[in-house]
């Protein structure tokens, strides 16, 4: 070859460098994928995790942990656990405890809530007058009155259950199930 067709070559093969084919790497950019969408999913709110009690219009709330399976007290127009109803609300109000050390127990409730307790403990082969670690969430009307609301929960304390907490809506979201702890010392309470 002549010596001007070597210089030509040289010079547009310095011209066309940049657009050689490189090696892409693509495994890096697949594993980042991958864990995009793996931290996507694991974090992603399922919604709404139990359902509100028919009749109940619950309070609504800033903070708290989503409500996992548990049982349920829905306190509206009747009391009901676990969506059966026990009885009316004015009459869960009126109830006089049988008790004279335990004035605010309910006595429908109590023996409601400690056949439940009862059955739980049968269930997990637990000693039958140890404190179950089974949560009661409480769903209250936004309208209940706080001393219906105290005497739920002592009654609910006797008959053995420990981890009690109360249901709220998330602020924001009108179908957003939140639980607070309502009893202090259980995990996540203040």
């Amino acid at each position: 070859m002549s010596r001007g067709k070597d210089a030509r070559m040289a010079r547009r093969a310095a011209q066309f460098a940049k657009f050689r084919m490189t090696e892409l790497n693509l495994i890096p950019l697949v594993d980042t994928f991958v864990s995009i969408v793996f931290f996507a999913l694991t974090t992603a709110t399922v919604g709404e995790m139990s359902p509100v009690v028919p009749g109940v219009r619950l309070p609504t709330a800033g903070v708290g942990v989503v409500a996992l399976s548990q049982l349920t007290l829905g306190i509206g127009a009747q009391v009901t656990l676990s969506g059966h109803p026990l009885m009316n609300t004015l009459d869960a109000a009126r109830a006089k405890s049988d008790d004279p050390g335990q004035p605010l127990i309910i006595p429908p409730l109590f023996s409601a809530l400690k056949l439940s307790s009862d059955s739980i403990r049968r269930a997990k082969a637990t000693p039958k007058d140890s404190s179950l670690d089974t949560p009661l969430a409480i769903q209250g009307d936004s309208s209940m009155h706080y001393d219906l609301l105290a005497r739920v929960m002592q009654t609910a304390r006797m008959a053995g259950f420990k981890n009690i907490s109360l249901q709220v809506n998330k602020t924001g979201t009108a179908t957003a199930v939140t639980t607070v702890p309502a009893v202090p010392g259980t995990p996540g309470a203040p």
